[in-house]
Parts: structure tokens; sequence; C-alpha cells
């Protein structure tokens, strides 16, 4: 089984069991069980490139048919091992979204093996909602985010 594969089968397991599983984001479920999530596996440890990567999929969604992909997952496995390299790479994302003029059109939701929400021990449950197998960034449509 290719790496992708593994990456991809692992975070689907993770949205189904856990995410949806736990109930911890009602706008999951549809997407999931319609197949509408697309998932896109960075291997690289070039973040310039990955940006560059998720500037094109950002265009992507903006013009794909929520009927047919719903939602990105950006799934970097061999990037950000350190938690505040992948918050830089997140603020730089969301500066990306306000340079396209896509605040209000899209959102970013962050995900990370070690996420830890600011005034929150690294154990404390809350951190919980946010950890994933990978190191991700979740391209929403805000649409669909208010619909659901």
């Amino acid at each position: 089984m290719s790496k992708k594969i593994e990456v991809i089968n692992q975070t689907k397991h993770w949205i189904e069991k856990l995410v949806i599983g736990l109930n911890l984001c009602p706008f999951a479920k549809f997407p999931f069980d319609k197949d509408l999530i697309r998932y896109v596996v960075y291997e690289d440890s070039d973040l310039e490139k990955l940006l560059e990567l998720c500037c094109n999929e950002v265009n992507f969604l903006c013009h794909s048919s929520p009927s047919k992909v719903e939602t990105t997952l950006i799934i970097a496995p061999a990037l950000f091992p350190n938690f505040e390299d992948y918050l830089d790479a997140l603020s730089l994302l969301e500066n990306l979204l306000h340079s396209m003029n896509l605040e209000g059109v899209l959102q970013i939701a962050s995900f990370h093996p070690r996420y830890q929400f600011a005034n929150t021990s690294i154990n404390d449950v809350e951190n919980y909602t946010n950890r994933s197998p990978y190191p991700m960034f979740h391209l929403l449509r805000e649409s669909s985010v208010e619909k659901a």
C-alpha cells in the first residue's frame, strides 16, 4: 500500500471513529458519508511548495460544485512535528485566504497530533477536539458550515 493511501485511510478512520463517532463536528457526517471530501496528501517538506499547493486547492474548491467536492483536507505528514511551526504555517494560510479576498467564503480548520489551545495544559481534554493523526488544514466553505 502506498504511503498516500495509508495516510488517507488513517485520516478517514479518524474522521469516522472520532470526529463523527464522538460527534465532535456536526458538519462532518454528510460530506464523509457522501464521499464529498477531497483528501490531498503533501509528502514533501518544502513550506513554500505547500503554500502553492494550498493556493491551488483553494482555487479548486472555489471552482468546484459542493455537490462534487464539499470540503478539502490538506494532510502534511512530513511537515510540522513542532506544533509552533504548524501554527506559523496556519497563519500564512489564513493570510493567503485574506489576500485572495476569500474571508467569508472559505475558512481553515486546523488539526495537529499535538494540538494545544492557548492557555491550556498539553493534556487538557479540550485539546483533543483538534488532534489528528497528521498535521492537516481543513478548507471549509462558509456557506456549508452555516447550513450545518
